[in-house]
């Protein structure tokens, strides 16, 4: 049977083990070098705090490696001109989060709890079925996405311009140049009456 537990008879559930104090003389067993040997850099405060990668001080392999210039780089972070980041919401998040009739757009998706801010620009991509009709305004469309909105009866608004209509509408400028050269008939005397 346990002992009835008292005052008298109150322990720690484990052993208390005191802690290791090093640096307090020769005669304690753990002074002059405190356990760590001589010298190197195990003996060095912050020597077992290295990051992830760390190969002992010699070019770690992921700066060895070749790199892939660009966006689609593994290097390339979400910064300058030419890298771009967007934040990926799919259709069936709008489905479950939107009423029908409702207007989507970059700040109700903040609302709505789908992004965590405006800051970066939003993508609308087609994964799930969408059967409500909805009013999004975003700034990219996949294809996918574009049709089934427009299939359930919503309407697509893309807040940098659609870039299908800059590509054909650049393509149409320029036979419309052309064509309005107005075409005039020379004043002067032409090449066959010259020679007469």
């Amino acid at each position: 049977m346990a002992e009835e537990l008292n005052l008298h008879s109150l322990q720690p559930a484990q052993p208390r083990k005191d802690r290791k104090r090093v640096g307090r003389g020769m005669g304690s067993g753990k002074g002059r070098y405190s356990g760590r040997g001589i010298k190197g850099q195990k003996s060095r405060s912050g020597s077992h705090m290295m990051p992830a990668g760390f190969e002992g001080g010699q070019m770690p392999i992921d700066m060895r490696l070749p790199k892939l210039r660009g966006n689609t780089s593994a290097d390339a972070m979400p910064i300058g001109p030419f890298r771009t980041s967007t934040q990926p919401v799919n259709l069936r998040d709008l489905e479950a989060r939107f009423d029908a009739g409702a207007e989507v757009t970059p700040e109700s998706l903040v609302s709505a709890g789908l992004i965590k801010n405006t800051k970066t620009d939003v993508k609308i991509l087609g994964s799930g079925d969408l059967t409500k009709t909805l009013a999004v305004t975003a700034h990219g469309f996949s294809k996918a996405a574009r049709e089934k909105i427009e299939a359930a009866g919503g309407t697509v608004t893309w807040l940098r311009g659609d870039p299908g209509e800059k590509a054909t509408g650049k393509a149409r400028s320029e036979p419309a140049a052309t064509s309005a050269e107005p075409e005039t008939e020379p004043s002067g005397p032409s090449a066959d009456e010259g020679a007469e």
